[in-house]
């Protein structure tokens, strides 16, 4: 199962990916282009910063089973074979927030979607960019992220990265000569810098 997993430590709270997120579901696909359009593209993936900097790039899981395709009263919901990912049918979408009510992530948010020109909010959570996994390309949140903190791949291998890291971390802290994978210095430098200013606020 392939996955964008979340590395909350090397995010910077620079927003890269709530920006492509949103040129990729454009219209134009382009930035200018995606500011100027009249039903505005909007993110959905959500950088939240809470105190001292502390944040986190939330998005769809795309869980198995997900809560929000079991209660949603029209089958709008549908889980794509072929990558997993959940995807909407939005004209199948009545906007009732069931959905919105079961996700534990908090992510589905209401818009319009420009490729219907419809006239009302729907569901347009995360579809995983279906478009690009289709073309053999990565997720424009992925793609966009400059620190790691969002990478796409199995699952699995993911998670094992993530915890060699940090067990070499623990190692480390005990004494060992062990070389550890660490936070690039500029990454530790921005974050810094971030943290005095959310603290001056």
């Amino acid at each position: 199962m392939k996955t964008v997993f979340v590395r909350q430590e090397r995010c910077v709270g620079c927003r890269h990916c709530e920006v492509a997120c949103a040129i990729e579901h454009s219209k134009g696909k382009g930035l200018l282009s995606t500011i100027q359009e009249e039903t505005k593209s909007y993110p959905r993936i959500f950088v939240e910063v809470i105190d001292n900097y502390l944040k986190f790039p939330n998005r769809c899981r795309h869980c198995d089973p997900a809560p929000c395709m079991q209660v949603c009263p029209t089958g709008s919901l549908y889980r794509d074979e072929q990558t997993g990912s959940v995807l909407i049918d939005y004209l199948k979408c009545i906007g009732c927030a069931v959905c919105a009510m079961a996700c534990p992530f908090g992510i589905i948010q209401f818009q319009k979607i420009q490729k219907y020109e419809m006239n009302r909010e729907v569901n347009a959570k995360c579809d995983n960019c279906i478009g690009r996994l289709e073309e053999g390309r990565i997720p424009a949140c992925a793609e966009a992220c400059k620190t790691s903190a969002l990478e796409f791949g199995e699952a699995n291998d993911l998670i094992r990265i993530a915890r060699t890291d940090f067990t070499s971390r623990m190692i480390t802290s005990r004494g060992s000569e062990t070389e550890v994978p660490v936070i690039p210095e500029n990454i530790r430098a921005f974050q810094k810098v971030m943290e005095k200013l959310a603290s001056l606020s």
